[in-house]
């Protein structure tokens, strides 16, 4: 995902945090997808399914499956490469911890300036 994808993904779901009723703080939306990790995916239980599910849904669009070694390359998944539940959870969860790495980075960068610090960052 591009860094303008993920600003507009974590924009959408920080927007739909706090349209659930998550208190957002003015730093944890100025600090983006780094902004997310600081008010924690625990909130984002209180966005209700038909708001989380395009932001899942586009979180996947990340992984691809790749061919074993007599076949080079990959594709798009499709519903039937994942059997367990439990493996797209790990993906989201890899996925987004991908994401925050470097916004975290930049987040204890601004710290360490002298910048307005990240809640749990």
């Amino acid at each position: 995902m591009s860094a303008a994808r993920s600003e507009e993904w974590a924009a959408r779901a920080l927007f739909a945090a706090m349209s659930c009723g998550v208190d957002v703080s003015e730093d944890v939306l100025a600090a983006g997808l780094a902004g997310i990790a600081a008010l924690g995916v625990k909130s984002l239980n209180k966005v209700p399914f038909e708001l989380a599910k395009p932001l899942f849904d586009e979180m996947m669009t990340c992984v691809e499956f790749e061919y074993d070694a007599r076949e080079s390359g990959t594709r798009a998944l499709i519903d039937d490469d994942i059997e367990e539940v439990v493996t797209r959870i790990k993906l989201r969860k890899v996925v987004l911890d991908l994401h925050i790495e470097g916004f975290l980075g930049a987040v204890q960068s601004m710290q360490a300036i002298g910048a307005a610090p990240i809640p749990g960052a």
